[in-house]
């Protein structure tokens, strides 16, 4: 479906500055197994692509036991590995599935979700929002959170510490760098050093998901934690980043990372290597976001959950029975079978997608914009801090 815009947005005050205007788009997917139970999931990476993925994988799937969630995503998984390695699209695409799976073994079960991954570890999850300027900040205190993020690529210090400033020492801060391509190794180790004064939860995307050997530089360069992840598809796509403990904070997207069969793994592979899990699932729809919610229920090291709050209005007419009830900056776990939400399939009909590719407007290096070039140099840099 053709989701609205963003209510709000770290990147800039004005949303429709934001990569998702015009573009935002979510995918749903339904399962339905011959006693007559429904599954419902959601993938991301692409939606309009995902949708195609999922189509073309239904042959492998139909007839199979819809309980056999690790074999069924290892048969999808051979399923298109002619076609190279399954990247955000191919893990939104299996990842969809699972989710509905999942769905499925809770609701026959009679059981959420969160009691299959092993059971509650807590019972509420702390979450964040976005804030552009001081007074988006201070707003979102005054609803109950008590950890903001912002960011953006023009004068990200700057506008950190002046958000700083507005919400205190007591409350979170978390900066998203975004990790642009033409966000050098030696431009992140000055930001993130002028970050680290503020004492941020994290530092997200310093640097862009290709540049691996920057990761590892930058790793040894600041005192900052550091976040990623959320642009990486999949248990595999994570691992890296992971395995050299590279971050501090892994940000799986909750709808291109394999489901929750391929969350779950990056949570382990996290716990080994002593990060903590905050997946990414604010610019995603609602089903997306209660499959997260179930996943830090269940896991030791979750962090912190992404919300959107203002989001746009129609995200509420997606699904029935509202949102994860929220209280004092948390959600608490969802107590219905399986995932515990449906969707409005006459809402979702009524919203058909239109686009689901666009450009972000503002935050380009000086001149550059009309271009829109992926790998560019930046200047000038006396803007970093």
């Amino acid at each position: 479906m053709q989701a609205g815009p963003l209510g709000v947005s770290g990147w800039a005050a004005d949303v429709r500055n934001s990569i998702t205007s015009g573009t935002r788009n979510w995918l749903f997917v339904t399962i339905e197994t011959d006693a007559g139970i429904t599954g419902l999931g959601e993938g991301s990476g692409w939606p309009r692509v995902v949708e195609t993925a999922v189509n073309d994988l239904a042959p492998v799937l139909i007839g199979q036991d819809a309980f056999a969630t690790e074999r069924l995503a290892q048969r999808m998984s051979v399923a298109m590995m002619g076609h190279g390695m399954s990247g955000v699209v191919g893990q939104g695409a299996i990842g969809a599935v699972d989710m509905a799976l999942w769905d499925i073994k809770g609701k026959a079960l009679g059981v959420p979700v969160w009691q299959l991954l092993g059971g509650a570890v807590r019972e509420r999850i702390r979450c964040y929002t976005h804030a552009s300027t001081p007074e988006q900040a201070k707003a979102a205190l005054a609803r109950g959170y008590t950890a903001i993020k912002t960011g953006g690529v023009v004068n990200p210090v700057a506008k950190a510490r002046a958000i700083r400033d507005a919400i205190g020492p007591d409350a979170d801060l978390m900066i998203d760098l975004h990790g642009p391509p033409w966000l050098s190794l030696p431009d992140a180790v000055v930001i993130c050093d002028a970050l680290a004064e503020l004492r941020p939860l994290f530092v997200e995307e310093p640097l862009p998901p290709e540049n691996i050997e920057g990761y590892r530089a930058l790793r040894r360069a600041t005192k900052a934690p550091l976040a990623g992840g959320e642009r990486h598809g999949g248990f595999h796509g994570c691992a890296p980043l992971l395995l050299e403990s590279l971050v501090d904070v892994i940000q799986p997207d909750s709808g291109r990372s394999g489901g929750l069969t391929g969350l779950r793994k990056i949570a382990t592979l996290a716990e080994a290597r002593f990060a903590t899990v905050a997946p990414h699932s604010g610019s995603l729809g609602p089903v997306a976001e209660f499959a997260a919610i179930h996943l830090l229920g269940a896991i030791p090291n979750a962090l912190i959950l992404e919300r959107l709050d203002p989001d746009w209005p129609g995200r509420g007419e997606t699904i029935h029975g509202g949102h994860p009830e929220m209280r004092d900056g948390h959600v608490t776990l969802p107590t219905a079978p399986g995932l515990g939400v449906t969707i409005d399939e006459a809402f979702v009909a009524a919203s058909p997608s239109l686009r689901n590719a666009g450009l972000p407007s503002g935050g380009w290096p000086a001149g550059t914009e009309g271009a829109t070039l992926y790998t560019q140099p930046r200047t000038p840099r006396t803007g970093l801090t």
